[in-house]
């Protein structure tokens, strides 16, 4: 693999890993619990997507083989993607569905913050206007826990069932390969390691907080790496590519 293609690779998975977190997000729209909330999280999922879209973008221009934004999005298959398999998770309820964005919200956090010093320029931009945006985002979804597992007898059990269900996931946020690690010692990519430990306290200090209990020595799920997903994956692509795969080319 050479260091274009590694470079694309990298990132791929992150546009990957918004789009397919953006899409999970946008299945709320219309059916919030109500309607402050229906407009918050519909925009922090365009928020998300805006971030996929850039990086799309600088991907395709990265590969140099004439596809487009559009075309990495919409015409690869769930083998070919390359997002962890926590953002494809079913919404469930609406319990589970702010578990899962706050795990990722404070990820992000650490994940962009870091990014915003990479010495690729794009990526760095890329990482700037995402930071922002997170940092609002893990703010909302924080007091979003926190009322859930404080909350009712009911909303607790769910939220604690979420926590239970999703943490198999979390260990995919911080794998690494030699691309990483090359990109890495070029101050490209970031070192998901280096902060691991910080985002740990974090979110323990969230959950427990939101007086929920973080799961212990749990089997972390791996393989999206190299392109292997639960099955949803396939489901949300089935749906997002319907009329880019029925109408290549189509304007609108």
């Amino acid at each position: 693999m050479t260091k274009q293609e590694a470079l694309f690779n990298y990132t791929l998975r992150l546009a990957d890993t918004n789009l397919i977190l953006g899409q999970r997000l946008s299945e709320w729209t219309g059916v919030g619990p109500f309607l402050e909330e229906d407009l918050a999280l519909t925009n922090i999922a365009l928020d998300i997507i805006g971030t996929a879209t850039a990086l799309y973008e600088y991907a395709a221009k990265i590969e140099g083989k004439g596809r487009t934004a559009d075309d990495l999005a919409y015409l690869r298959t769930d083998r070919e993607f390359y997002n962890p398999k926590l953002v494809e998770q079913p919404n469930g309820d609406y319990a589970k569905t702010i578990v899962r964005q706050v795990i990722m919200d404070s990820f992000d956090f650490y994940f962009y913050t870091a990014l915003t010093k990479s010495k690729d320029e794009t990526l760095a931009g890329i990482a700037q206007k995402a930071i922002k945006e997170t940092t609002y985002h893990l703010r909302h979804t924080s007091s979003w826990i926190e009322r859930f597992g404080d909350g009712t007898e009911e909303s607790h059990q769910r939220a604690q069932n979420a926590i239970n269900e999703l943490w198999q996931f979390t260990g995919e946020l911080f794998e690494v390969d030699e691309a990483d690690t090359l990109f890495v010692k070029e101050g490209i990519a970031v070192d998901v390691t280096a902060f691991k430990a910080t985002w740990e306290k974090h979110i323990n200090d969230i959950i427990t907080k939101s007086t929920l209990t973080v799961p212990q020595n749990v089997f972390m799920q791996t393989g999206s790496r190299k392109g292997i997903h639960t099955e949803y994956l396939a489901y949300i692509l089935l749906e997002m590519q319907a009329l880019p795969r029925m109408y290549p080319g189509a304007k609108w």
